[in-house]
């Protein structure tokens, strides 16, 4: 089921997710106003198994509400009336059941379809009258939007204009035996058609070849008592809205240049995109009778992400305008785009995902009234991106966001090659990112399949740690808590078992379904890589990070770099440090030194590349050497590992390597 707000809905989700299903079936079930007939075929009913048999058949139901005086009067043989909150509603629900035919021999394999009314579909057949109240304009994807204004016959700008308002009510029409004639801008477009079709016959041109075809070819075939004449006029129906059709038909719509230009302004694929939907909307938007529904499928196409965001603007903004009749257009449009998705609000998107449909409206998932308020402000387009994945891997910094997917590829967890997506939250509201793929009623609803990662960390640092990282100098206490205004903690702040209730509090901000929340094992990542075996790596990185600018300008050089680090990281291991004291250490170089995170996550991407193509290291070595929840969270995007990693229970640190040659 998929409920609808108001307005606009964006299905999003990744390829064959059921996207397209859910405007198929609404299709089939209201027609489109270019008349395109979407037909069912016997694979088109769910087959269970490979090699079960396939359902008999089809059932699609449509439940319309907030429906208009006009609607009511409309569909009144085939309401349905509900109580809701002790109020006496009415809907109109349509049925639409196709079934395969079960009779032997018979060339059709699927019986016409049925369109019956009524809450469970008991009620009387819809008649084909009352289902054109209800059909939808609809746009395909990747759509040849300058042929659909082009001249010609049965052209779609000559549906659309026929319809409008202007076109049917602004003019007078032509009267040949009026004196003085009739001032041409006075008249109506048929008036005008009329007048041409008049000012035809009255040329001399034609009347002279008129003439002379009776007088000299139709006379001598004639019989005397049966003359042949002819009359040249300009073809068309005797029926007003016939030829008003007919005239239509030979209009196109083009772009100019300016308001006022007069020639043809050569514009692109995109522009006309917007020109046919402009077009579409202006129907919709001055009918008085019908239910307006647009369906666009992936309105993005051919248009730059700056063009997205306007037209996702400009329909969020037709869709709240009131038509003449009281009614509201509803917009319905499937994406593909991160730009288009983020510029909605979280109320107005359905994920697709798995064939099933899960609206992101208040109360349907976890998110708090702060939380969509917040994720208004802050889901931009490369966050979006996670509407889109097969699994997401939400990251508080561009370190994890530059380093996690280098470290799944390296032991063999490719995220490109799973759909991960990594979201880059930037340290705020990783819980409220993580909750939005979480249903508040998973009874009813189900629960979104999306994996879903959030890496966090720690934020506590061993007892010793504030001398080491520079947070204190040498003889200063640590400032008591309460009072003080530090906003670093050390184990001792956490006595007893109130460390790892910290731990459960921050899992619990966003774990339970197919989210899960996985907190660094010591305190940051840089720190647990270190701690857990790659302290030398980690050593090196930062290094090359404190020395970026001078390795960029030229000025310094990356073996000798690598050398020195390796001299001052051999005597760290040589002055006896115990394993978390070594890891503070190597973790003061972003800290004391301020090497930046993000580039010292770069090198050491580089140098775990490295240390894979020759041969230094493998997979599985990498794999023991980091800390175990790096390794879960990878395993929670893309599966389980097989075998489990080498050296030890998860949660057990690697033994501290020496300076041996990386």
């Amino acid at each position: 089921m998929l409920p609808l707000s108001p307005g606009l809905t964006a299905l999003v989700g990744e390829n064959d997710a059921g996207k397209t299903a859910i405007i198929d079936a609404l299709r089939l079930v209201l027609g489109t106003r270019d008349q395109d007939v979407l037909r069912v075929d016997s694979v088109d009913f769910h087959q269970a198994t490979p090699g079960g048999a396939r359902a008999d058949e089809i059932v699609i139901r449509l439940t319309f509400r907030g429906l208009t005086t006009a609607d009511r009067g409309a569909f009144a043989e085939f309401l349905t009336y509900e109580t809701i909150a002790g109020a006496t509603e009415t809907a109109l629900t349509v049925t639409w059941v196709a079934k395969r035919n079960a009779k032997e021999g018979s060339s059709r394999r699927v019986l016409p379809p049925e369109w019956r009314t009524g809450a469970k579909g008991d009620g009387p057949l819809l008649d084909p009258g009352a289902r054109s109240l209800l059909t939808a304009t609809y746009l395909r994807p990747l759509r040849d939007a300058e042929r659909a204004l082009s001249a010609g016959r049965g052209s779609r700008l000559s549906q659309i204009l026929q319809h409008t308002k202007e076109i049917r009510e602004t003019g007078n029409p032509f009267n040949k035996l009026s004196d003085p004639p009739d001032d041409p801008a006075t008249l109506s477009v048929l008036g005008l058609g009329d007048y041409a079709s008049h000012l035809f016959g009255q040329s001399q041109g034609i009347k002279q070849a008129r003439k002379r075809l009776n007088d000299e070819y139709l006379k001598p075939l004639s019989f005397a008592n049966d003359l042949l004449h002819a009359r040249i006029e300009v073809a068309g129906a005797q029926d007003d809205s016939l030829r008003l059709r007919q005239l239509l038909e030979k209009l196109e719509l083009t772009l100019t240049a300016s308001a006022d230009a007069e020639s043809e302004h050569s514009r692109g694929l995109g522009s006309n995109n917007l020109l046919f939907m402009a077009c579409e909307l202006l129907l919709l938007a001055t009918e008085s009778d019908g239910f307006p529904l647009l369906l666009i499928e992936e309105p993005e196409a051919h248009l730059h992400p700056q063009r997205q965001l306007r037209l996702m603007s400009f329909l969020q903004e037709q869709a709240k305008k009131q038509r003449p009749d009281g009614q509201r257009i509803q917009i319905i449009v499937t994406t593909h785009s991160p730009n288009l998705a983020s510029d909605l609000q979280l109320d107005n998107v359905a994920l697709i995902e798995g064939g099933r449909a899960f609206p992101l409206s208040k109360e349907k998932t976890k998110l708090s009234a702060s939380d969509y308020r917040f994720l208004e402000r802050f889901l931009d387009v490369t966050k979006a991106n996670l509407f889109f994945a097969r699994a997401v891997l939400i990251v508080e910094g561009d370190a994890e966001n530059i380093l996690l997917p280098v470290i799944a590829r390296l032991i063999g967890r490719d995220f490109h090659h799973h759909g991960v997506s990594v979201v880059n939250v930037g340290g705020v509201g990783l819980g409220r990112y993580g909750r939005i793929f979480m249903r508040e009623n998973t009874d009813q609803d189900g629960v979104i399949g999306i994996p879903v990662a959030c890496v966090t960390d720690m934020d506590v640092m061993p007892n010793n740690g504030p001398w080491i990282v520079g947070k204190l100098k040498d003889g200063e206490d640590i400032p008591a808590l309460p009072g003080s205004r530090r906003k670093w903690r050390v184990k001792d702040d956490f006595p007893g078992d109130q460390l790892e209730q910290r731990r459960a509090q921050r899992k619990a901000n966003a774990s339970g379904q197919k989210v899960e929340t996985f907190v660094a094992n010591e305190w940051t990542l840089e720190f647990d890589l270190a701690f857990h075996g790659l302290s030398q790596h980690v050593y090196r990185a930062g290094s090359l990070a404190l020395a970026d600018d001078r390795l960029n300008a030229g000025t310094a050089n990356q073996a000798a770099i690598l050398s020195d680090a390796d001299a001052a990281y051999q005597a760290l291991v040589d002055a006896g440090h115990d394993l978390p004291t070594l890891a503070l250490h190597v973790y003061a170089l972003f800290e004391a030194d301020g090497a930046s995170k993000a580039i010292g996550a770069q090198h050491l991407a580089e140098l775990l590349e490295e240390a894979i193509a020759d041969n230094s290291l493998d997979a599985e070595g990498l794999r023991a050497l980091l800390p175990p929840y790096v390794v879960a969270a990878i395993a929670h995007v893309t599966g389980p590992f097989v075998p489990a990693p080498v050296g030890g229970e998860a949660g057990e640190p690697g033994r501290a390597p020496t300076a041996a040659p990386v």
